[in-house]
């Protein structure tokens, strides 16, 4: 029975649904008079009752066009006003009227109100010579309307509520996200990070090779730390400037990159043509990731390679290239990061090209437009 109940709730909540049934139930005393009066010869009953059912129409269509239902509502009462039918507003102006304040919003609906009130105000004054007839209008227009601006108000503090609600769920969940990150990978590089160092300080002195990668290793463990925790505080905040914004990495770091490069065995080198100018912050990135992500790509999958860096700073837009001479190592799968090159690229509204060279090799080239001032 309660679950019936709850459907037929459900079901009559639909607005046009809704809307029918109170259409429906308003225009019964009209149908019930206009039968009852009709035979009777009761000409002024079966008039009020006719002007009253003319409006009731119109009701449909007060969510979607309230301006244009109370108009035409209004437009019956001061006929029905004139008529000596009527002194005011009947039950559809009213209704109509709450609708203006429920589904408009600031000056639209004051200009509205003042219209229809002067409407009414001056049929009564002029049509019916009813004395004090501003009074009635006065009552019987801003009551309705004041309704619905209250009704309105209430929902859309609701519904902030409920988005409020929702952010703070967000929130809780980055937070959560944050907390499970650092107790997880956090711990593994660490250790990772300790067991480089202690390796590297019980070598011999004459290893100085692996010295040496021991000692790159452990510092790209530490700067991973860094980044994640930087990371960490995004997931933290609100994240409304993305991931990239607290990394602190860009174009300025790309010489700390071929260095870190050719620590880890692939010789690289780097050229930058034009002015260096500050880039937007979503470009900067991009700039560093796509040189990371391709130095990154070449020591994985080719062989025997060296790598080069250009990059140029244009009037209206800065270029980075990274090629390389090494042969395709055979045998590697597949994996994200020329994907994610592209979606960075496509954010910042650039194109890039990524291919192999004709004379060997591999090349990356974006071009990514700047704001101009």
């Amino acid at each position: 029975m309660r679950r019936t109940f709850l459907k037929i709730v459900r079901y009559f909540r639909r607005p046009r649904v809704f809307d029918t049934a109170l259409v429906a139930v308003l225009s019964l005393p009209g149908l019930i008079a206009l039968l009852f009066m009709l035979p009777r010869g009761d000409l002024e009953s079966v008039r009020g009752a006719v002007f009253y059912l003319a409006g009731m129409p119109f009701l449909l269509m007060r969510r979607r066009r309230p301006l244009v239902t109370v108009a035409l509502v209004t437009v019956v009462d001061v006929a029905s006003i004139a008529s000596a039918t009527a002194v005011n507003t009947g039950v559809a102006a009213s209704v109509a009227l709450y609708s203006v304040g429920r589904y408009t919003a600031g000056r639209t609906t004051a200009i509205t109100t003042v219209a229809v009130f002067a409407g009414y105000s001056a049929a009564a004054e002029v049509l019916r010579q009813f004395t004090g007839g501003w009074v009635v209008s006065l009552f019987s227009v801003g009551v309705p309307v004041g309704i619905g601006l209250i009704v309105r108000l209430r929902t859309e503090l609701a519904e902030r509520g409920r988005r409020e609600a929702a952010d703070a769920a967000v929130r809780a969940e980055r937070r959560r996200i944050a907390r499970e990150l650092h107790d997880v990978v956090a711990h593994h590089i660490t250790v990772i990070n300790a067991l480089v160092g202690g390796a590297r300080a019980t070598l011999p002195p004459e290893q100085e090779v692996t010295r040496n990668a021991l000692e790159s290793a452990e510092q790209t463990a530490r700067q991973a730390m860094s980044e994640m925790r930087r990371l960490l505080d995004v997931l933290r905040a609100d994240g409304s400037e993305g991931p990239d914004a607290a990394t602190g990495v860009g174009a300025d770091r790309l010489p700390s990159l071929i260095k870190e490069a050719k620590s880890a065995g692939l010789p690289a080198s780097l050229i930058v043509t034009g002015e260096p100018v500050a880039l937007p912050a979503t470009v900067d990135h991009a700039v560093y990731r796509i040189v990371q992500e391709a130095l990154t790509n070449t020591r994985k999958h080719a062989t025997s390679a060296r790598a080069s860096v250009r990059l140029a700073y244009e009037p209206q837009a800065v270029e980075v290239e990274v090629v390389d001479d090494g042969l395709a190592a055979s045998g590697g799968a597949p994996g994200f990061g020329l994907g994610g090159m592209a979606e960075r690229v496509a954010l910042c509204g650039g194109q890039l090209s990524t291919g192999p060279r004709p004379e060997g090799g591999f090349r990356v080239h974006a071009r990514i437009p700047l704001e101009t001032p």
